[in-house]
């Protein structure tokens, strides 16, 4: 069976090696190099103990230094399954998801054609480089030279320049008897809709070879001279040759750079590129022009597993910057990510170098950001959050977009980086860091205006409710570390409480930060944190000890009774303070009927809020002593007392 051109190349461009080859070896964890795709391991054709069998991942070649075995990802499944080429190539597309196609008896006059195709495309690259040293080029050598490309540069990137004119590379092409199919097919040339020659598809512009991984030239960029002409850049329409999508500007360079340790840096164009390169930062591509693609990420993570975003410091560059995103997220695993450089305002790589040089771009590129920080940025930036709802919006849009991430324990971090960024940006602000024994000596009381002497005598505060506040939040904290599952549904009532106790501050702020932890892990981070003897102290405290929710962890809706309770018992107590202190200010004012009625109702507010007057509602009844007793339970038992009773009386 023949294949169809193109389909071997884009197998092995999908399939990774040292995945392929690690479902039959053990690596050599202390030879091999996982970032660079550098892997060694016992070679699993012969017997030998060292590890002597090399996979270059980037390359996608394997070696054995023993037996002399060699080949790619097709040939190792050929020969360790002992399977023909046909199977193997079934096997592999089978796991990279690509299907196979129908028989084609064209196939090898189809590759033919490519072959034929490539020569044409080599025959331009010629003739565009000869008409840069033209007459006609002189303005091309002119802007070229003020972008900085000397003559050893324009040999290595083989700028040339087509000029103006319809037809000046068709007759070019046809003088050397290159057939009319050719030059359309590869397109250098456009069919005329007014019945004459085909004209050329460059004309008075800047032209830049593209080249596939292997060397071979499969398209052209063109910058055009003309400053009003209405495409800036325009790249050869796709052809059998070229499929923009799942290409990449520079790819076979930057793969070799990439293997020698450089980082691989993305950037919009071919001048970019071409700067970064020159700069020193050989592993540079770019996306030909348009967003970048999903198998364009894929050709990327194929040399190197953590490519270097470096876009425009313009709105037009965080567009892009942001779209990368959307693509990334689903197709993220581990080992294989994306970091966001973005140049200043204003410029690109080309324009930061001249100006600063290399050491400014390096500068840009250390301080590259991991990919949820720029996604924590697209959801927040620019937006207030300063309700429970807008709030809610961004923990819902965040979650969305961590779905897409297919990988489980990937997308556990990513929520746990989101948890903490939602944290710093919603947590007021406290004092710098001292260490816990110190921050526990802080006064963490919220300021309240003075008490004056009539006030601090009255019955509102002779039972000492703050003491009371602080054994309500110690209930709480204990109820949300014996069951955290609850935790994100109170997540707001959370960070509103008041915690006069220091521990409670640092407690609650790390079940905040942690909330989403399985419960052994929640205390376990605890106790590191802020040491064993916080959550001893806590479980100490009498009415801490005797709450039904740290006696049965785990039980979901006794906890969010208790919760739901609890923290509306300290809303009450916040309300009554706030009215006691607008009552203070008037008290110097008018001693008189309308005062007293107002502490009256704010007393008998507080009251119905400590009778819980939300306990008709629940299931739960409370008994002399205390305890909680089953609503429904107790109704049976008065039932069955009463029937006693009654049978008692009819004898």
């Amino acid at each position: 069976m023949s294949l169809p051109p193109g389909f071997l190349d884009e197998l092995r461009s999908r399939a990774s090696l040292s995945q392929v080859v690690g479902r039959k070896v053990m690596w050599d964890m202390r030879k091999s190099n996982q970032g660079k795709g550098d892997m060694w391991a016992p070679c699993p054709f012969h017997h030998e103990k060292t590890a002597s069998f090399h996979v270059d991942d980037r390359k996608g070649f394997y070696y054995c230094f023993g037996c002399h075995a060699k080949g790619d990802a097709i040939g190792f499944i050929k020969d360790s399954e002992n399977v023909s080429f046909m199977e193997a190539v079934e096997i592999l597309a089978r796991e990279v998801g690509m299907t196979m196609p129908a028989r084609d008896p064209k196939a090898q006059q189809k590759q033919d054609r490519r072959t034929q195709l490539a020569e044409v495309m080599e025959q331009a690259v010629q003739y565009f480089r000869l008409q840069l040293n033209t007459g006609a080029g002189a303005a091309a050598r002119d802007y070229v030279a003020r972008r900085g490309l000397a003559g050893p540069a324009l040999e290595r990137w083989e700028i040339g320049f087509a000029p103006e004119g319809w037809q000046n590379l068709w007759d070019h092409l046809r003088g050397k008897g290159v057939a009319e199919d050719l030059i359309l097919g590869a397109g250098l040339a456009k069919p005329s809709n007014k019945g004459g020659k085909p004209y050329d598809s460059f004309r008075n512009r800047i032209m830049f070879p593209i080249r596939d991984a292997r060397g071979r030239c499969i398209a052209f960029g063109g910058r055009a001279m003309d400053p009003n002409d209405n495409a800036k850049y325009l790249n050869s329409p796709e052809t059998e040759l070229f499929d923009k999508g799942r290409s990449l500007y520079n790819h076979g360079p930057a793969r070799a750079a990439a293997g020698q340790g450089q980082p691989l840096i993305v950037a919009e164009g071919y001048m970019d590129v071409i700067a970064l390169a020159e700069a020193g930062f050989g592993a540079s591509v770019a996306p030909l022009g348009t967003a970048i693609t999903e198998p364009q990420l894929q050709l990327m993570w194929r040399i190197a597993d953590e490519p270097v975003i470096a876009l425009d410091g313009d709105a037009a560059g965080l567009r892009a910057a942001m779209r990368v995103i959307d693509i990334a997220l689903p197709l993220l695993e581990a080992g294989k990510s994306v970091r966001f450089a973005l140049m200043p305002e204003g410029k690109d790589p080309d324009d930061l170098i001249r100006a600063e040089g290399s050491a400014a771009v390096q500068k840009v590129l250390d301080q590259a950001i991991p990919m949820v920080r720029l996604l924590w940025q697209r959801e927040t930036e620019g937006k207030v959050f300063d309700s429970p709802e807008r709030k809610a919006a961004l923990d819902k849009a965040l979650r969305e977009k961590i779905k897409l991430i297919r990988d489980p324990s990937i997308r556990s971090h990513y929520g746990q980086e989101i948890k903490d960024l939602r944290w710093q940006l919603f947590r007021p602000q406290r004092p710098a860091k001292q260490g816990r024994q110190s921050a526990r000596r802080m006064n963490w009381q919220a300021e309240r205006a003075p008490a004056t002497q009539g006030v601090k005598s009255s019955l509102l505060v002779a039972g000492d409710e703050e003491a009371r506040n602080r054994m309500r939040v110690a209930v709480i904290l204990a109820s949300a570390i014996a069951t955290p599952q609850v935790i994100v549904e109170f997540e707001h009532k959370l960070e509103e409480i008041s915690c006069s106790d220091p521990d409670h501050a640092l407690l609650r702020d790390l079940v905040l930060r942690e909330g989403i932890a399985a419960p052994e892990t929640l205390r376990e981070r605890i106790d590191q944190a802020l040491g064993p003897e916080t959550l001893e102290n806590l479980h100490a405290l009498r009415h801490v000890a005797i709450s039904p929710c740290v006696r049965r962890p785990g039980d979901e809706d006794l906890a969010r009774m208790t919760l739901a309770e609890e923290l509306a018992k300290l809303d009450a107590h916040r309300g009554w303070q706030a009215e006691i202190a607008e009552a203070q200010e008037e008290f110097s004012e008018a001693k008189d009927e309308a005062f007293t009625w107002r502490l009256g109702q704010a007393a008998e507010a507080l009251n119905r809020a400590t009778r819980s007057e939300n306990e008709e509602k629940t299931i739960y009844d409370t008994g002399d002593n205390g305890a909680r007793i089953n609503r429904e339970e107790r109704e049976k038992l008065d039932a069955l007392l009463e029937k006693i009773s009654y049978n008692k009386g009819q004898k």
